[in-house]
């Protein structure tokens, strides 16, 4: 059974239709990435992932669990990253951010630490964990974000535009941080205008356009059905009207 299953969602904000029929699975240990132009709804399905919005009809469920009817349960096995403002505490260190999520997942102390130490060398963190946030560039901040989303260890990871603020180095880190994790058996959904980074990180996509699906399979499978092979050129096609116009 997939761990994500996307069935027939739809949110409607009043008249506006934000997102509309999407269905899409992700399995085990799988690394999916979900592209759209800004306001295509890729925000809006990884909030209601989120159990953030609820959806107008159809349904999710992560690892079985319905966000419709069991939120709670979803929650406890998600992490979540959304892009913009990472939400962190600027008068607390980046240590104190960390653990104070942690606790709000009931880490008890002698697993927080364990965590906090594991994630800061993933993340190259450890000349600024126990610098107050608020002088940080944006991708220490990122990073910290991160390790916040990671620290509960969680089975589903939920990234939208990951990789925001991050310079060249810090991305490789991240790209790094992504195989380790699925060599665990994490399963990773996220988000990305970066072409590159998606070819790098997933074999299997989603692309929405305009609140509904445009296409969910392979990249190979993409290529072959568009008869293009630059996936910079693809994504310019469905954006622009053509050649995406049906899953």
């Amino acid at each position: 059974m997939p761990v994500i299953e996307v069935d027939r969602v739809s949110k409607r904000f009043g008249e506006l239709r934000a997102v509309e029929d999407v269905a899409f699975s992700v399995e085990k240990g799988e690394v999916y990435g979900l592209l759209g132009e800004n306001g295509a709804g890729k925000t809006t399905t990884m909030r209601m992932m989120a159990t953030i919005l609820q959806p107008t009809s159809g349904d999710i469920r992560i690892r079985g669990f319905s966000v419709r009817r069991e939120p709670v349960e979803v929650r406890r096995c998600i992490g979540i990253l959304f892009g913009g403002d990472v939400g962190l505490y600027s008068r607390l260190t980046a240590r104190e951010n960390i653990a104070y999520f942690g606790k709000l997942y009931g880490l008890d102390d002698r697993m927080l630490a364990q965590r906090m130490e594991s994630l800061s060398s993933m993340l190259d963190m450890k000349e600024f964990m126990d610098r107050r946030v608020g002088g940080f560039s944006r991708g220490m901040r990122q990073k910290v974000a991160i390790a916040r989303t990671l620290v509960h260890d969680p089975d589903v990871i939920l990234l939208d535009e990951p990789t925001t603020g991050l310079d060249v180095t810090a991305a490789n880190m991240f790209r790094r941080m992504v195989a380790r994790l699925q060599e665990e058996g994490k399963t990773i959904l996220f988000s990305s205008h970066n072409m590159g980074e998606i070819e790098r990180l997933c074999n299997r996509i989603a692309i929405m356009h305009k609140g509904r699906l445009a296409y969910a399979g392979t990249i190979e499978g993409l290529r072959n059905k568009v008869k293009m092979n630059d996936l910079d050129d693809i994504f310019m096609a469905m954006v622009e009207g053509g050649g995406l116009d049906e899953t």
